[in-house]
């Protein structure tokens, strides 16, 4: 098993809007292709910032759900014209769990 960490900068002020967003439209959609593991926004530290974390089998199965993904026009029409502008920059991690994760 991996996980992709996503951390998203999102636009000051639009956090909110965006989490509601997602969660209304964005969530439904890539859940026919991911399983989510966490989804979290800041408080503390950097702000303005949602940090979610997503679980595949392998680094093909990723390749593949994301391709799905990408060419779903729900996807493409009713979250990513929304999304993208509530946006300042992103990140993405390949995460391996340790022998003693509890989370494998």
């Amino acid at each position: 098993m991996i996980y992709e960490m996503r951390t998203y900068s999102i636009k000051i002020g639009k956090t909110q809007e965006y989490i509601q967003l997602f969660e209304e439209k964005g969530l439904p959609i890539i859940s026919k292709y991911a399983k989510l593991v966490g989804y979290w926004y800041t408080e503390i530290g950097e702000l303005n910032q949602v940090i979610h974390v997503w679980e595949y089998e392998s680094m093909d199965t990723r390749a593949e759900k994301r391709k799905a993904l990408y060419s779903d026009q729900e996807w493409l029409e009713n979250f990513i014209p929304k999304g993208l502008p509530l946006l300042e920059k992103q990140e993405s991690k390949i995460l391996y769990a340790a022998n003693f994760s509890p989370i494998k």
